[in-house]
């Protein structure tokens, strides 16, 4: 069986994942800062001691980049670079600041963009983290940098990964990356991707 580290996975299990990561042929290894929500290995992503070199087959990490401060980003990705196997890969979500940032031009900071399990967001939330979680004392809910799909996967590539690719989703305010260990075709980055979305709207070259 196969083995993923699910990075920031907050409440969410395996279920709430991808499509692939969610199948019976993957061994989820819950990971975050927060012990209330009861993962299966606390910790940070800045310190990964916890874990071999070449441990998981996969990783997925779903808007914690964020919460790290620019000067971290660099090392954490190459803290998930060294825990992936050699045949491994990474899927990657985060805000996407380019699409925020239209509205922040246009003046709507603080107008609902979306709604959410916590309820509504509006830009300013995307910015700067959840206000209400920051509000109840939850200080690791807050945003500290962010990306455009440019820039993350520049880091992805400077921080050792062999391909990626990846898309932007304005309508949901999100990047979203695949990103190998290796080197890897075309043929085999389709597969991986299709993989995890299917027919869903994944990451494009």
């Amino acid at each position: 069986m196969k083995k993923f580290l699910h990075v920031g996975c907050g409440s969410a299990r395996k279920d709430r994942t991808t499509a692939w990561f969610s199948g019976d042929d993957w061994e989820e290894v819950r990971f975050d800062i927060d012990p209330d929500a009861k993962p299966d290995v606390v910790g940070s992503m800045t310190d990964m001691s916890n874990f071999a070199d070449g441990e998981f087959d996969g990783l997925y990490s779903s808007h914690n980049i964020e919460h790290l401060n620019p000067h971290e980003v660099l090392g954490t990705l190459r803290n998930f670079h060294r825990v992936l196997s050699d045949t491994g890969h990474l899927v990657i979500t985060c805000p996407d600041l380019q699409s925020v940032c239209a509205h922040v031009a246009e003046g709507r900071l603080l107008e609902p963009l979306y709604q959410s399990s916590m309820g509504p967001i509006s830009a300013l939330d995307i910015l700067f983290g959840h206000r209400a979680s920051l509000a109840a004392g939850k200080v690791h809910m807050a945003h500290r940098c962010g990306f455009t799909l440019q820039s993350l996967a520049q880091e992805l590539r400077i921080a050792g990964f062999g391909a990626t690719c990846g898309n932007r989703n304005p309508q949901a305010f999100a990047l979203m990356c695949v990103a190998t260990k290796g080197q890897v075709t075309e043929e085999e980055m389709r597969e991986i991707i299709a993989k995890h979305f299917g027919g869903k709207k994944g990451p494009a070259s």
